[in-house]
């Protein structure tokens, strides 16, 4: 044989040798992985709900110990792991914890209705709508009559821009099992048409069918009190931040609920104290974003760029993660889209926000994304394609009405871009300080 190709050839047979080894060590690494319940911080630390969760995952994880075919016990420690991930938000840990009990059980049972369900869930939390979805659909072919399997349905829809389908299943699921998960999809549903008072009677319904001080509760009632945010009611607002705090101490999504609200007031050092707590408890991006225009606000400047930059960089690295392991990674490009524009760098933030409409073309988040970065880049005409795919729900969000009236001005359509603004500032909702200003300025100019 020609030296010229034996060469290449051994090179080439190194290569997929060493790549096969790799994935073998990189597979049996991932398997092996004994994850441990993690110490969680400040007061979430020592609450008689913590001990339980300890107790119970010591003996969930011994029952596997001794029956390595204990799917049961596999399951609640699934369970009991994606709880944690949404209590700390510590997903990028406590995902992967949760999907190797799943996948144990869905190798000796790839039927397993429990362990599809959660499977759905966990695709969901690290932002992979699509496999999702494929899954929860596999899952509801098995046990059509389950309530928790139509409220991932709904997620799942309603990030795939599918919401005559949401709307379906959230019938469906109502009908099966009236609580404070299906009360809370259908005030979202209604949110994102338009029907804020909707919204709102649905999210107390919800709230009142929870128990006090338990997570779902209290997120629920910080779910209300944005929804009075938007309709400019803060002392509402306020009223139930405080409660989920009291029923609920330290919970991090109430103090950030606070900072909103010190925000609108224009209390920025309160405000950021607040948010430095939340940021300290739990792992949640959307606080440290929130510091970088706090900051900003404030005039610290050099802190605002520091952090912004940290959030791409942790976002980033979330993201490639999943490039390794199929069972991590967070899509992160929606997000890492408006980190960007908060950096000025349109080319980056556009490439995202492409990125993710590629994967969801018909959600109206996705679509705002899109035409709000074209916006920042100089290029209002071609953002109206998308800025009217964001509108298709009749979504009032007081976020979304400022933005369309700002692309609307841009392309001169005046009167669509009063309408719009007009609504927009009605009642007052407490938006960012400086979306708010350019607003003003804007429907003064027309």
């Amino acid at each position: 044989m020609n030296k010229k190709l034996i060469y290449p050839l051994i090179i080439s047979l190194f290569i997929v040798s060493l790549g096969f080894i790799i994935f073998q060590f990189t597979h049996i690494k991932d398997e092996d992985t004994n994850y441990q319940l993690k110490e969680r911080k400040g007061a979430l630390a020592g609450t008689e709900e913590y001990k339980n969760t300890r107790a119970t995952a010591s003996r969930l994880k011994m029952a596997i110990q001794e029956n390595p075919a204990d799917h049961k016990s596999m399951l609640g420690l699934a369970a009991l792991y994606i709880q944690e991930g949404r209590i700390t938000g510590d997903y990028m840990y406590y995902n992967p914890a949760a999907m190797q009990q799943v996948n144990n059980v869905l190798k000796a049972d790839s039927n397993n209705f429990q362990a599809l369900t959660y499977k759905a869930l966990i695709y969901l939390s690290q932002h992979h709508f699509s496999d999702g979805l494929v899954v929860a659909e596999k899952a509801k072919r098995i046990n059509p009559y389950n309530a928790f399997i139509y409220g991932i349905l709904i997620d799942a829809n309603v990030e795939m821009g599918d919401y005559t389908a949401a709307v379906g299943y959230a019938d469906q699921m109502v009908s099966i099992r009236p609580d404070i998960r299906s009360y809370s999809r259908i005030s979202y549903l209604r949110e994102l048409h338009g029907d804020m008072p909707g919204a709102i009677d649905a999210m107390k319904m919800a709230v009142d069918a929870g128990m006090p001080g338990d997570e779902g509760t209290e997120w629920a009632r910080i779910q209300l009190g944005h929804l009075y945010e938007n309709t400019g009611d803060l002392r509402n607002a306020e009223m139930h931040y405080r409660i989920a705090l009291q029923e609920r101490p330290d919970y991090p999504y109430a103090l950030a609920g606070l900072a909103h609200i010190e925000s609108a007031n224009k209390n920025y050092g309160t405000a950021i104290n607040y948010l430095l707590k939340a940021d300290s408890l739990v792992n949640d991006y959307s606080f440290k974003e929130e510091l970088v225009d706090l900051y900003k606000l404030s005039g610290i400047q050099d802190k605002s760029i520091a952090l912004a930059k940290a959030v791409i960089e942790g976002m980033s690295k979330d993201a490639q993660s999943g490039l390794k392991n199929e069972n991590l990674g967070h899509y992160a490009d929606r997000e890492l889209a408006y980190a960007y524009l908060k950096m000025k760098q349109d080319d980056k933030a556009l490439s995202h926000a492409m990125t993710e409409y590629e994967r969801r073309p018909k959600n109206i988040d996705v679509n705002e994304t899109v035409a709000w970065v074209l916006y920042n880049d100089n290029k209002p005409a071609q953002a109206l394609p998308y800025l009217k795919e964001a509108l298709k729900t009749n979504n009032k969000n007081p976020t979304l009405l400022c933005r369309a009236g700002l692309i609307y001005a841009k392309t001169g359509e005046k009167e669509k871009a009063k309408t719009f603004l007009s609504e927009a500032l009605k009642n007052n909702p407490n938006i960012s300080q400086e979306l708010r200003s350019e607003t003003i300025t804007t429907l003064n100019s027309l």
